[in-house]
């Protein structure tokens, strides 16, 4: 039977309301994990080609999709609009768009869901308008949609604001292909202004275009379904506007090079032999070569990465996050972890989103040497001891960070909220135990 909105905005709310949290008995420096973590299907991947099922005229496959809330949120919304999601087996997914498709976004969730926003391009590439309040996440920053504005006027589309709701609405029912400039590289707009130019009319031209591998992964499942896209990997890209698109095969997601970094730095804070398995050892290229040269023990064959543990003391470097290919904002708040077990002095410096360090004050309360210069940079003395501590999870990946702290700290931690941690990492306290971590979750 059909879900009903109200049913499905009754879901989300109750699980948004879920009182989880972790206990994690520190390792108190020692190095004690070994065994294999399997990294599971890209979440930053997987929640844009879900949204790219708008554009297809029949039913899409994805394989590999990680069990994350993030996805919950997703297929709740697509569900609710019209876009039958099916969970078929553990990681498998068929969506098809129904008979009738709203393209009025849900308020409870779209205004706590960041990725809300790319659903923009291709229901309004498809079905010449959209709806939708300004988009939520985690509290990392200002997020401004002004990129996205800018861009969908460019190609034709009339935008009205009221109650803070906006309403896109195609002239004559059709997007127009243009140029759009980004100010900025983003990867949200990015991967939104391509989906949208499939189904526009004329070409669409996106210069200053970001690199992530993700873009790449979402272009891919589109040229397959027929879409005709040219300089993928480059900073500009175009897409000749055309039919919708259908789907011949299954796609797979590609590994999740943040969860892959995140159980990396880990394992080169406290492994003695620790495998990260089913990852792109490509894709963490200047993780592996920091982590290398102050001193981490690391050997790189084909889809695994493993940890050997064979390393002394470790030095510190400097950080500075930026834009793929350099080094990923998303991994910045674990990296600060182990830049309080290193040797020396380390300076972070988070030019992507303001607020992002917001975090260091709690791993301060734990024991580490961190001072705050201003929003974007902090200071970073070690090596720190550790000590447990009840924490509260503040984002998704602060809240891995405190995890990681976590473990390698002498005593008990408790970190709460663990809803922000699920949302982006699957069965956490499973893989964890799995390499020797004493975690156990309660509800």
């Amino acid at each position: 039977m059909k879900r009903s909105p109200r049913s499905i905005r009754s879901r989300h709310i109750s699980r948004t309301n879920e009182n989880s949290r972790f206990v994690i008995n520190g390792l108190g420096g020692k190095r004690a994990l070994s065994g294999e973590v399997i990294i599971g299907g890209a979440k930053n991947a997987a929640l844009k080609l879900m949204a790219a099922s708008v554009l297809f005229k029949n039913k899409v496959i994805l394989e590999n999709v990680p069990e994350i809330e993030d996805i919950k949120r997703m297929s709740d919304l697509l569900n609710a609009i019209g876009v039958v999601v099916s969970k078929k087996k553990t990681g498998v997914y068929d969506l098809r768009v129904g008979r009738r498709c709203s393209t009025s976004l849900l308020d409870d969730i779209s205004k706590r869901f960041r990725a809300s926003i790319v659903l923009s391009g291709p229901l309004l590439a498809r079905f010449g308008k959209v709806s939708f309040p300004h988009p939520g996440g985690c509290l990392i920053g200002e997020r401004p949609i002004d990129i996205f504005l800018d861009g969908f006027r460019k190609m034709g589309a009339q935008i009205k604001e009221s109650k803070g709701r906006y309403l896109f609405t195609a002239t004559g029912g059709t997007l127009t292909g243009t140029t759009i400039h980004m100010r900025q590289q983003s990867v949200t707009a990015t991967e939104t202004f391509m989906m949208a130019g499939v189904l526009a009319s004329g070409e669409t031209v996106i210069k200053n275009a970001s690199l992530e591998p993700e873009i790449e992964d979402l272009a891919k499942f589109l040229i397959d379904g027929g879409a005709s896209i040219t300089g993928i990997g480059t900073t500009t890209i175009r897409i000749c506007g055309g039919g919708l698109l259908t789907a011949l095969s299954p796609h797979r997601v590609l590994p999740d090079r943040i969860e892959a970094g995140s159980y990396l730095i880990l394992a080169a804070l406290a492994g003695k032999d620790v495998k990260i398995t089913n990852c792109n050892p490509w894709h963490l290229e200047l993780l592996i070569e920091l982590l290398r040269d102050s001193g981490v023990g690391i050997v790189v064959s084909g889809d695994t990465v493993t940890v050997t543990g064979e390393q002394g003391t470790l030095k510190s470097f400097d950080l500075k996050t930026h834009e793929y290919p350099g080094f990923p904002t998303d991994l910045q708040a674990p990296m600060t972890v182990f830049l309080t077990q290193t040797e020396g002095e380390g300076k972070v410096f988070e030019t992507i989103f303001e607020g992002r360090l917001g975090y260091a004050e709690a791993l301060a309360s734990m024991g580490a040497d961190i001072i705050a210069m201003d929003a974007h940079r902090i200071i970073v003395k070690g090596p720190s001891s550790l000590h447990g501590k009840t924490l509260e999870s503040p984002d998704l990946r602060a809240g891995l960070a405190f995890v990681i702290a976590a473990i390698i700290a002498k005593g008990i931690s408790i970190i709460h909220n663990v809803y922000n941690i699920d949302r982006g990492y699957d069965h956490v306290e499973k893989k964890l135990r799995a390499i020797g971590v004493d975690i156990k979750r309660l509800r």
